[in-house]
């Protein structure tokens, strides 16, 4: 059975010049929906789960819009919405589903901007962080957005419970995940580097990754790495069907949060080629 998608149409409601705008989300919805997918609608995550990532003070200065930088504006009512995309990666965690939800997460860290990046890259709260610190399960995160999660990073750097990948192009934005430190283990890959080599790269990975202590399988599902969008790695469909079979291959509940990904056609079909195969090789 295809997982879930966790959506609302609260999500569309801000933001519409942006690069990070609500078509991208919208059209990737419309091709799901049309393609059978079920829908199930999030609840905004408590606050309490939000400080379990991010400093007291800087959700603070979220709630009160104080928190614009030229990537990342300070729209209105940003707090709540923030709040609700944390809420569906939470959601998208309890029931192994995926949340197809903005404004995106990896990027933001425990104080906003996280390792040295100047922005948050479009990102307010840590979505992926929150779900993963509410389950408070052994967990491996993999990041697939074409730019490195640098908040993530900075938040689970040395902790014991997890393990974090990222597969990303460098150098590029944000500057970040030239080498592995401790637990997040980084793959730079140079610009459209293409299909063989970034599968490749995911599963020497993977092979990283004593998977026996894993419990969870917390996905950073970014499509930005597609062939032609905003950090390409040269990557199509057939690409993240592959992702979907490699992903089930590991034999774990898992769950995924929509990152980047900034033509709504590509990420629509990407995401159905990624969960199709993902749910058709996990039940065998």
């Amino acid at each position: 059975m295809k997982p879930k998608i966790v959506f609302s149409e609260k999500c569309l409601e801000y933001g519409s010049w942006h690069i990070e705008s609500p078509g991208r989300v919208k059209r990737a919805y419309e091709i799901l929906r049309e393609r059978g997918y079920g829908f199930v609608e999030p609840e905004p995550a408590r606050e309490e789960d939000l400080l379990k990532v991010h400093d007291a003070d800087y959700i603070q200065l979220l709630k009160r819009g104080a928190v614009e930088d030229p990537d990342t504006p300070a729209y209105e009512n940003i707090y709540e919405y923030a709040r609700l995309s944390a809420g569906a990666a939470i959601l998208a965690a309890k029931i192994n589903g995926f949340s197809l939800m903005r404004p995106p997460g990896h990027h933001a860290g425990r104080y906003g901007a996280a390792l040295g990046a100047y922005t948050k890259g479009f990102c307010y709260i840590n979505n992926i962080a929150v779900a993963v610190k509410y389950l408070d399960k052994p967990t491996l995160i993999l990041d697939i957005d074409g730019h490195h999660g640098n908040g993530t990073q900075e938040i689970f750097q040395g902790d014991p419970k997890v393990v974090f990948i990222s597969l990303h192009r460098y150098p590029h934005y944000p500057g970040t995940g030239a080498y592995s430190e401790e637990n997040c283990l980084n793959f730079p890959l140079p610009a459209d580097c293409g299909e063989s080599v970034y599968l490749r790269t995911l599963e020497e990975a993977l092979r990283k990754v004593d998977i026996g202590k894993v419990e969870v399988v917390a996905v950073s599902a970014g499509f930005d790495a597609y062939a032609g969008d905003l950090a390409s790695l040269g990557l199509t469909e057939k690409a993240y069907t592959k992702i979907g079979e490699i992903l089930a291959s590991l034999g774990k509940p898992t769950f995924f949060v929509l990152e980047g990904g900034y033509i709504g056609e590509n990420v629509g079909k990407c995401i159905d080629a990624m969960l199709r195969a993902f749910s058709e090789h996990s039940e065998h």
